[in-house]
């Protein structure tokens, strides 16, 4: 377990140090034209991953997939350690999305193999949460802290001492249980190969749709996302040994608890993504400023998951736990949408806070009932889709509450510089200044507001006025959120209910033993 907890920490180090850093590998490398790349290059290959592997769990024991994830994270952290360049950098971002795929798809697979009792497994879910926790926490500070005093690179390279620790404890520790196949397994490569185009594809779609519109690549992308989706269901159908056995989505207690996982998907990631944009654009804090604000959202998913251990074993109806922490990160994003710059902080402390507790309710236990539904031999396959799903309702929510962001701040922007300039100014001007770059960047302000200055444009009303606009557009966002939660809250009552038996130790054979 802690070799496995190293892995997950390894995760969430990487998202969040990284992100730190950006400004400065953009600074050395150059490449503008890849740092959008940065992210979606990893988003992407993990995206695709994630089911693909954790099938393969299934089929022949996760523990080989669980090493090859390690070494292959690690090795692509050194890769993008002496990246020369934005490109190489970008295609090794890839591949340790690749690597982060693999883990995720079969890493959290393992625990049931661990703890076969769903009691035992609740509480040994906290350790995961605690090294999520802890990785998500201390990751900005710490790739600010690396990047001011060793230079960006060390923010890759500092995934090598966590990788190596977490590959001894899993090479060393973790049993390989696999079970026990009729005839040889013939792995559905034309279904895994379909799958990729179809979440690439979607993935991509999703990137570009609000920032492009549906230009015609963005329609090829759409067009390619569903008839590739198509072929992958016709392909499943026929296939002897499919990635994703269709079979269980003919139950609908796990079809709920899919949608449930893709909702909160949209919460977590607005949220993370969302918060320091409100706190940095909108209040004009520095980022650690805002870093230290946010810290309650990730320590308090540890938190919650600690308190769960204590508290869902003892449910007649376990399911209510997933009200409970629905409901709470209902709070959180009202919390969000209700602070402004004259806020007490505190309140907006408390309002994260909520949201990490109803993360840590509600992420290990929807693993945990999905495993027990789905029954072992889809351990892999169905707690894979539960990443994927969530990973996929966070691309589909930041993207839509970016758009709603984007769309209103500059059409706010636009309306105010046409009542405090010229016509002609005005239009000069919205395009410069619908980029909330210039609220966040503090050289990138001081330099508009010199050039307003010169103008004859009085610019501290202008960016004040602009912070505003993009208070107004985050909370617009962040309601929108708020209905697809309280849509949660009502879809978790789908659910009968899932009851946490004991159950005796593993019977699935060891390799080797």
């Amino acid at each position: 377990m802690l070799g496995i907890a190293l892995v997950n920490m390894l995760v969430a180090l990487d998202q969040t140090v990284v992100s730190t850093a950006l400004p400065s590998i953009l600074s050395e490398l150059e490449g503008f034209q890849y740092y959008a790349w940065m992210a979606s290059a990893y988003l992407l290959a993990s995206v695709v991953t994630v089911p693909i592997f954790g099938r393969l769990g299934d089929y022949f024991g996760r523990k080989p997939f669980v090493v090859a994830a390690v070494i292959t994270f690690t090795a692509a952290s050194v890769l993008c350690g002496i990246a020369p360049s934005m490109l190489t950098l970008v295609l090794a971002r890839g591949l340790q999305g690749v690597g982060g795929g693999m883990m995720v798809g079969t890493a959290f697979a393992a625990i049931p193999d661990l703890f076969p009792d769903p009691r035992t497994r609740v509480r040994w879910q906290v350790v995961m949460a605690g090294a999520y926790g802890i990785g998500t926490a201390a990751g900005p500070s710490l790739g600010g802290f690396l990047s001011e005093h060793y230079g960006w690179r060390s923010t890759f390279l500092v995934n090598l001492p966590v990788g190596l620790a977490g590959l001894y404890c899993v090479v060393r520790h973790l049993p390989n249980f696999r079970r026990a196949v009729q005839g040889k397994v013939r792995i559905d490569w034309l279904g895994a190969v379909l799958l990729s185009i179809a979440l690439a594809c979607l993935q991509m779609c999703v990137e570009d749709l609000p920032r492009r519109g549906l230009e015609t690549g963005t329609v090829v992308l759409l067009v390619t996302t569903l008839v590739s989706g198509a072929a992958f269901l016709a392909c499943e159908r026929r296939a002897l040994h499919p990635i994703v056995p269709l079979a269980l989505f003919d139950n609908s207690k796990l079809v709920v608890l899919f949608t449930l996982s893709m909702l909160a998907g949209v919460a977590m990631f607005s949220l993370i993504f969302f918060a320091p944009l409100l706190l940095q654009g909108g209040f004009g804090m520095s980022p650690q400023q805002a870093g230290l604000i946010a810290t309650p959202l990730p320590v308090c998913i540890a938190a919650g998951s600690l308190l769960n251990s204590h508290i869902v074993v003892r449910l007649k109806k376990p399911t209510t736990i997933l009200s409970a922490g629905f409901l709470l990160l209902l709070v959180a994003c009202l919390g969000v949408a209700m602070t402004y710059r004259y806020t007490p902080l505190l309140l907006l402390e408390i309002a994260l806070g909520c949201g990490g507790v109803g993360l840590g309710f509600v992420l290990n236990n929807m693993n945990v009932f999905v495993q027990e539904i789905a029954g072992r031999e889809n351990f892999g396959i169905a707690t894979a889709l539960m990443q994927s799903t969530r990973m996929v309702g966070g691309m589909i929510g930041t993207a839509a509450v970016g758009t709603i962001v984007a769309r209103s701040y500059a059409g706010g922007v636009s309306d105010a510089l046409a009542h405090l300039t010229t016509a002609t100014n005005a239009a000069q001007w919205s395009a410069r200044l619908s980029d909330p770059q210039v609220l966040i960047d503090a050289g990138t302000r001081a330099m508009t507001l010199t050039q307003l200055a010169e103008a004859g444009i009085d610019g501290p009303e202008i960016l004040n006025l602009s912070r505003q606009l993009l208070v107004g557009s985050i909370h617009t966002g962040v309601l929108f959120v708020a209905m697809a939660i309280a849509a949660a809250v009502i879809l978790v009552r789908r659910i009968p209910d899932v009851t946490l038996h004991a159950k005796p130790a593993s019977t699935v054979v060891e390799s080797g033993h």
